[in-house]
């Protein structure tokens, strides 16, 4: 088969796709069915299964609807649908036109890969980010369509990490899928969970690759499952040079995870600390604040002396003052929402530890 054949049969091929799906093969799709029809064209290949193994230089993106399990809960099936299916054909539009390839749909999250090519390999991060930040942005819009409509809110959280890939179809004769696996889809995965509402984060590696076309916070060190070291990754505030600017939506300030930690807290009356604690309990905590269940009432904006047990770390933090900044009763409970006020460097460092473990489903003392 010459080249004017293969292109020739790489046409038809495209059009019988538009015809049957309502749209063409994207870039990645494109190539592998071009490297398919040589592939055939070689009389050495004749009759060869291909296997289509190779490493590739990517960007991966994971990108995950926050809080969708709620409103799953409590809508009806079809309110629930029609808004999953707003907010996945929104991003797909998005991600097609930044040559991204869906790896697969998990739910209320989607996996995209971002293939280095040549002329530019390395543009593939730059690619992958600019088409995060314009996530954010098309469902900044989406929500408030939404409210127009009376529909739920839904965020998204994106996470992408960038390097070497194992790209190749997985599976049987019966059924095969195109994938790519390795470390870098691990951490993709593992950065988006740490992302908040509105949020882009972003491994240090895809900040290098794209660092004079962002403009990034300073770099964040963050606990991984399974590795001994700690990853750096920043958030993506802006694109400058193209007026983009991510929409953040949330005013937390770090991830906040569910607990059911026991409390012991004294209020201060002036500077002086109650000389007898009282016993309470933390019901969600994060890196400068947590939500607690207290014996009784405090008043808004009164100060407490905090102490509790990290289960698995062999560390009690009871050097932490905190100020109530909301309180509300719920379900006869009274709960209180801390910011966290002063606290040593050790203990900060061992509660981020904890947050991040659990957001990755390491709870330390978990059986």
């Amino acid at each position: 088969m010459t080249d004017p054949l293969l292109r020739d049969a790489l046409r038809q091929l495209q059009d019988i796709i538009a015809e049957t799906k309502g749209s063409a093969l994207d870039r990645e799709a494109v190539r592998r069915v071009e490297e398919v029809l040589r592939q055939l064209a070689a009389p050495d290949q004749a009759g060869r299964a291909d296997t289509g193994y190779s490493k590739r230089d990517a960007s991966i993106l994971f990108a995950d609807l926050r809080g969708f399990s709620a409103i799953a809960e409590r809508y009806a099936p079809d309110v629930v649908l029609g808004v999953l299916s707003s907010c996945f054909g929104e991003m797909t539009e998005i991600i097609v036109r930044h040559y991204g390839t869906i790896d697969k749909f998990m739910g209320d999250a989607v996996m995209v890969v971002f293939h280095g090519e040549n002329p530019s390999p390395r543009d593939h991060a730059q690619r992958a980010v600019l088409c995060a930040v314009e996530m954010q942005i098309a469902m900044n819009g989406l929500r408030r369509q939404h409210q127009e409509e009376k529909l739920p809110e839904v965020f998204l959280g994106v996470g992408i990490s960038t390097g070497t890939v194992m790209a190749g179809l997985i599976g049987s004769a019966a059924y095969r899928a195109y994938t790519v696996i390795g470390e870098e889809v691990n951490l993709a995965a593992r950065i988006e969970a740490f992302s908040l509402r509105g949020q882009v984060l972003v491994s240090e590696a895809t900040y290098e690759h794209c660092r004079e076309f962002v403009e990034a916070s300073p770099s964040m060190e963050v606990y991984v499952k399974g590795k001994s070291e700690r990853l750096r990754i920043r958030e993506i505030l802006s694109i400058p040079e193209l007026g983009r600017v991510v929409p953040r939506r949330e005013v937390r300030k770090s991830p906040r995870v569910e607990t059911d930690l026991p409390l012991e807290y004294r209020p201060l009356t002036g500077k002086v600390v109650a000389s007898w604690p009282s016993r309470g309990v933390v019901r969600d905590l994060g890196y400068r604040g947590a939500l607690v269940e207290l014996a009784e009432p405090l008043p808004q904006y009164s100060e407490v002396k905090l102490a509790f047990a990290l289960p698995g770390l062999d560390f009690r933090a009871d050097d932490i003052y905190a100020r109530l900044v909301s309180v509300r009763v719920q379900d006869g409970r009274h709960l209180a929402g801390l910011e966290f006020s002063s606290l040593s460097a050790q203990t900060s460092d061992r509660i981020e530890l904890y947050v991040q473990m659990c957001i990755q489903g390491d709870r330390p003392g978990a059986a």
